[in-house]
């Protein structure tokens, strides 16, 4: 009889072997497996008692807590579906998901909660609210001690496959609206196996949670790092001292961050030269770095530098940028250059760069094509959107939208975005989203919004704009109105006043050359040429 490929397996396997293991570190309490598990335990209890479900979403809006990691292991028991949300968005945005996915329990950190407080009324089947560190003005249910009246003993869980849905994580697309991405119990659990070995994780390694566990569950980490019975740090503040001061306190091995982060701590390391433990991974995903960025890393700080690539379709990860034996002898620029690109393909993904008739590019690093790729992590679809749900999966391959080249190394490199995504600090922005903001200004005839590199951010949004019969109309005045109605991450920090915008024939508008513009008045040229 084979063993349902299962999360909560997962913790299962930690309690076992790493029962009395000190694993769980806050700022202010340390857990065993064992004692996790309990409250685990305890958890889901609890959302039968309020009527949860096998199926039925529940959402969490909270930073890297203990309380966040012990909520993935409570819901799956139950065969329920975790949503977690982006910390970085607008109440609007929030409506927007909580309604869409029909979650019914909402978990939420007592330092977010008044981001939900202004659409409360408006939810509509959000039955209960429960906050996590709760203050005596939230009238709410306090967490602990919701939790400390409910039976900690052996949980009677559902019967769950691994074909069934265990996340719906919410990730921006081409439309204004979020999309909810379905992963299930089968795609996490190999994504798992997977990226345990390519990163090397064993139960020797400590995990300092800083990449937000909403984006893809934290690259999947709660799950593998898990199983193996690391150490787990969490945070619920992060900032640059407190990162250090965690690695130092704890003998952090490994951490998983945006570009934005990394760059902060090699900022802060160059003013204050904290003491470093040199004995770290770092796995970054996101804009590919400059080589001289991976050496800083490598030589100033003494860590390893782990460059990967995926998108939230995928569970994530399906290329990782280490080195392969045959190329350890390169001379020490190319190695960095490599280390820099997004990768190879991971075990268990098959991944392409194809032209627009599907076929294969050459291998020369410099033909362009869509990336494309097929694995057991690939999603189940999109939640309640078939439409998108069948333009993303083709053929049995999931269409990233995303750009590249491959050399001859077989090393794919991203050059653009097809589907003009956003990537800053780490967070997917829509452009059409931001765009369509920018129209309702009444001094603005056209806009359009690209994506140009920055120094903290990796990309920031860049508006081109066309004013209304030359109205009055200066760069800080459209900057303040993206910043007054969007969250702060998806405003324009530059603009661009032209006359008008490029367009093809039937009137789409020609991104290709705002790209090339702004190239060109940097004395680039032939950056973008499809």
């Amino acid at each position: 009889m084979k063993v349902p490929l299962v999360l909560s397996s997962f913790l299962d396997r930690a309690v076992s072997l790493y029962g009395e293991k000190e694993a769980v570190f806050t700022e202010d309490k340390v857990y065993t497996y064992a004692q996790m598990n309990k409250r685990v335990n305890q958890l889901s209890a609890g959302l039968r008692k309020l009527g949860i479900s096998k199926g039925d979403r529940v959402a969490y809006l909270t930073p890297n807590s203990a309380e966040m990691l012990e909520g993935f292991y409570g819901i799956f028991q139950l065969g329920a579906i975790m949503v977690p949300l982006n910390t970085r968005l607008t109440p609007e945005d929030y409506l927007f998901i909580l309604n869409h996915s029909e979650a019914k329990v909402l978990f939420i950190d007592q330092l977010l909660y008044h981001l939900i407080q202004p659409i409360k009324e408006n939810l509509e089947c959000v039955h209960t609210i429960i906050v996590h560190h709760r203050t005596d003005e939230i009238n709410e249910i306090d967490y602990n001690n919701w939790l400390s009246d409910l039976p900690d003993s052996e949980f009677e869980r559902e019967s769950v496959d691994e074909e069934d849905v265990c996340s719906l994580l919410y990730t921006s697309g081409t439309t204004g609206n979020p999309k909810g991405v379905m992963l299930t119990h089968r795609n996490n659990y190999l994504h798992a196996l997977s990226a345990m070995h390519h990163l090397r994780v064993s139960d020797k390694d400590t995990l300092l949670h800083v990449l937000p566990m909403f984006h893809v569950n934290g690259w999947g980490s709660p799950f593998y790092y898990t199983a193996n019975g690391a150490s787990q740090v969490c945070l619920r503040k992060t900032s640059p001292e407190a990162i250090f001061h965690a690695i130092e306190k704890h003998n952090v091995t490994i951490i998983h961050m945006a570009p934005t982060v990394l760059n902060a701590l090699l900022q802060y390391y160059d003013q204050y030269t904290p003491s470093v433990s040199r004995n770290v991974r770092v796995v970054i995903a996101g804009s590919a770095p400059p080589p001289a960025f991976v050496s800083r890393v490598e030589k100033e700080l003494g860590w390893e530098f782990i460059q990967v690539y995926g998108m939230t379709e995928s569970s994530p990860l399906s290329l990782i940028s280490t080195i392969r034996s045959q190329h350890l002898d390169l001379p020490e620029e190319k190695i960095y250059q490599m280390k820099a690109k997004a990768g190879h393909s991971m075990i268990g993904s098959e991944v392409k760069v194809v032209n627009e008739h599907g076929e294969e590019v050459t291998h020369d690093g410099k033909e362009i094509g869509e990336i494309i790729t097929r694995s057991h992590g690939v999603m189940k679809g999109y939640w309640k959107n078939d439409e998108a749900t069948m333009e993303s999966l083709r053929n049995g391959w999931l269409h990233t939208g995303d750009m590249g080249v491959i050399d001859e190394n077989g090393t794919i490199e991203i050059v653009d975005r097809k589907k003009d995504i956003i990537i800053s600090g780490g967070e997917n922005i829509s452009s059409i989203e931001v765009e369509g903001m920018l129209y309702e200004h009444p001094a603005i005839l056209e806009a359009a919004v690209i994506a140009v590199p920055h120094e903290k951010w990796g990309e920031t949004p860049h508006a081109y704009i066309v004013r209304k019969n030359n109205q009055e109309l200066t760069e800080a005045e459209v900057i303040a109105f993206t910043r007054e109605r969007l969250a702060h991450f998806k405003a324009v920090t530059g603009v661009s006043f032209v006359e008008e915008l490029p367009k093809t024939a039937s009137g789409k508008i020609q991104k290709v050359q705002l790209r090339n513009a702004y190239w060109e008045q940097r004395g680039i040229t032939g950056k973008f040429v499809n």
